[in-house]
């Protein structure tokens, strides 16, 4: 009997990640289960691997008995429940940067493809008909080509459109304008502004909740007439409905859309449209992109079956080869890596430099790893794809972040202190682990035998709360009343507080409120008790 672990692989793979993982498991491909197959089939294997067809919920999760790994041979995790793995101690991984090339190369292909009315063409002449002139297209060259989102996809989309002679523009609130200048994009403040300078948007952004709809009614209307969007990014960034009206009503001239708000999807009347261009979901899809993700996805499959470190684990839950007084700091690094990009985006001073500084007993540990954990969690929703201790330093690189580390032994009040920081123009060192006003930054520990987590230091302020998956950060005049304004009206909105903490420095001057709720906190509920305080800055973050 073959006692290796067993890997249920559920969605196609390439040979040559399936004869990777026969050397070390035993590999079961079963595609095209339902879900109740899948709920059924799973509780036998030790691993499953996945692309974008097949669905592995929390309910999936849950009957996997055996399960330990759960990979994904490509780059998005949109039909990964991450949060359900983790809580079950679920290995997750990915293949990064595996397929970027592909997409990027599917982005031009539909480009060209709309802008020369290629499908249109090849449709009417296999009808019999040869009718040159109701296809005429648009040359690329001289135009100016909107990216939405510099990370990799986009940079390598504006590479290949440079050759074809066009300018380029891009929004992208993370990366240095430095850096843009260096490749030749001129970076523009609002995607309305993109949207309207442009003649073709490429959409290259992650599906996160703040990027949701970005391109909507009033982006489309004030597009050129003659404007092209192209989205092969994630579905759902483009309100199809928005554009739709858009296509209808002659406000732009086209688009090409190679992913869907839903999938799989076959039925939207944008489909009906002659001026529209569709594929189904096929930025990955090359023999060569392929063959570098099943390959990826199977030596992490083996690596966590081994109980080793997972380089390409998006949830850490791995951790073999890190020091055992370090692995705890892991999440915490993450935690205030995710509350440091809320607190702080589209600030230059922050996407150019990052300190991650170790004070007391942590400055004695080989850290690095915490380092990569701090940059995960900062990266995270910023990006694309998702981000991982294997890409994580080339997507600080390729966004201009340098990323330096301090150690001091003194740790003031705290055994150990985690501070995350982006100096300003008149910053200083103050004494080994004070707090520098003048800094933007977010400090935390771990207190107690259980390592609870612990939110000591917001905009130079000092707090003491545990990090909660909502939060609420408000900076403001030092007056009485502003917390019961606060109150009230997030009890009006049905919003619990379950932990507030007021930071100030001097009686009258400038203040802090951090909170943490049961729920998250509309935006628009933020925005207005911002103005009823008068806030100078108000941020909530959500995770997801």
């Amino acid at each position: 009997m073959d006692t290796r672990p067993r890997v249920l692989v559920a969605d196609a793979l390439s040979e040559a990640g399936l004869a990777a993982l026969s050397e070390h498991t035993v590999v079961d491909v079963r595609t095209g289960l339902s879900k109740a197959q899948l709920v059924d089939a799973i509780r036998d294997y030790d691993a499953v691997v996945v692309r974008s067809a097949t669905t592995v919920d929390a309910e999936v999760i849950a009957a996997g008995e055996r399960l330990r790994v759960i990979a994904r041979a490509g780059i998005g995790l949109d039909n990964v429940d991450v949060r359900a793995a983790t809580a079950r101690g679920v290995v997750v991984c990915n293949a990064p940067q595996s397929n970027v090339i592909s997409a990027a190369e599917h982005t031009v292909a539909l480009l060209l493809a709309l802008a020369r009315n290629i499908p249109q063409a090849d449709r009417s002449l296999r009808a019999a008909e040869w009718n040159r002139g109701a296809f005429e297209g648009m040359e690329l060259h001289g135009k100016v080509l909107g990216v939405l989102g510099l990370g990799r996809v986009g940079t390598l989309v504006a590479q290949r459109c440079s050759a074809f002679g066009m300018r380029l523009l891009a929004y992208d609130p993370y990366v240095p304008v430095e850096r843009a200048a260096r490749m030749g994009v001129e970076l523009v403040a609002t995607v309305p502004e993109l949207c309207a300078a442009a003649d073709v948007v490429t959409v290259h952004l992650p599906r996160t909740p703040e990027t949701v709809g970005i391109v909507g009614l009033q982006e489309l209307r004030g597009m050129k007439p003659t404007a092209r969007l192209v989205n092969t990014a994630r579905g759902g960034i483009v309100d199809e409905e928005a554009l739709f009206t858009a296509l209808t009503d002659g406000w732009i001239a086209g688009a090409a859309l190679d992913v869907f708000s839903s999938e799989p999807m076959t039925d939207s009347k944008l489909f009906a449209l002659d001026t529209v261009v569709v594929t189904p979901h096929l930025g990955a899809s090359t023999s060569e992109a392929q063959d570098k993700a099943g390959v990826m996805v199977a030596e992490s499959v083996v690596q966590a079956l081994r109980g080793e470190f997972v380089p390409s684990a998006v949830n850490l839950a791995v951790t073999a080869g890190i020091p055992e007084a370090v692995k705890p700091f892991l999440p915490l690094a993450e935690r205030l890596g995710r509350l440091f990009t809320t607190l702080h985006p589209a600030q230059a001073p922050v996407t150019a430099e990052l300190t991650v500084e170790y004070v007391g007993k942590i400055a004695e540990e080989d850290a690095s790893a915490v380092t990569l954990s701090a940059l995960k969690g900062l990266l995270s929703g910023v990006v694309h794809e998702p981000v991982t201790f294997v890409n994580a330093p080339l997507l600080a690189e390729e966004r201009g972040l340098r990323v330096s580390t301090l150690t001091s032994a003194a740790a003031r009040d705290y055994v150990s202190l985690l501070r995350l920081s982006a100096r300003g123009a008149g910053a200083h060192a103050a004494g080994a682990g004070a707090p520098r006003p003048d800094e933007l930054g977010v400090a935390g520990t771990l207190v107690g035998p259980s390592n609870r987590q612990r939110l000591v230091e917001v905009w130079g302020f000092d707090v003491d709360m545990e990090p909660s998956d909502h939060m609420v950060f408000f900076r403001y005049v030092d007056r009485p009343g502003v917390v019961g304004v606060i109150g009230g009206r997030l009890g009006r909105a049905g919003v619990n507080i379950a932990t507030m903490q007021v930071g100030r420095r001097e009686a009258g001057g400038e203040a802090l409120i951090a909170m943490a709720v049961d729920t998250a906190i509309p935006p628009d509920v933020v925005t207005e008790i911002a103005e009823l305080i008068g806030a100078t800055d108000a941020r909530a973050l959500d995770l997801p």
